[in-house]
């Protein structure tokens, strides 16, 4: 993985208290994936399946193909300090919990490397999964309270697809739960 430089010293630290990850809040960013009754849905199956359809633009970018994973994340401790962030330029990330936990979701927009005060942070129910678009800056997993295991859904093909930089100042985040 290439990180590109931002500045190498820490020059301070921030606090950030999680918000509620909602879809309207998240938008800027990606697809919240949940089983809620704003999203489209229709019985299937004979009527014994609820589907809940679309919830996610998974985007593989030109050249790549749509790859499903696990990934086991281990609890962090609160608060956490964020000193980098990652994004995925040829294609979106989706994570889908399958543990039940909550989890946080750190971002921050497409473009430019980030700076502290473009963080946002969310608390993700443990039925609540998110699809970073492409190119949108976000910390890697940060499971609470427990082991926990995410489905994945990204790309795999030909290109570099994580750029991860260090952010200048470090940013603390906390829970008001």
């Amino acid at each position: 993985m290439n990180a590109l430089p931002l500045r190498a010293e820490v020059l301070a630290s921030r606090h950030i208290v999680a918000e509620p990850l909602t879809p309207e809040a998240f938008a800027p960013f990606g697809d919240v994936i949940e089983a809620g009754d704003a999203v489209r849905q229709f019985p299937i199956n004979g009527g014994n399946t609820m589907r809940y359809h679309d919830l996610a633009k998974i985007d593989p970018g030109p050249d790549g193909h749509a790859i499903v994973s696990i990934f086991r994340g281990e609890p962090r401790a609160l608060p956490f300090p964020v000193e980098m962030m990652e994004r995925h330029p040829l294609g979106s990330q989706a994570f889908v919990p399958m543990s039940g936990r909550p989890y946080l979701v750190v971002v921050a927009p497409a473009g430019a490397p980030p700076t502290a005060r473009d963080l946002r942070v969310f608390i993700a129910r443990g039925d609540q999964g998110v699809n970073y678009a492409r190119g949108v800056w976000h910390h890697p997993l940060l499971a609470l309270d427990g082991v926990s295991d995410f489905v994945v859904i990204d790309r795999a093909g030909n290109g570099h697809n994580c750029d991860e930089v260090t952010l200048a100042e470090t940013v603390l985040i906390d829970l008001d739960r």
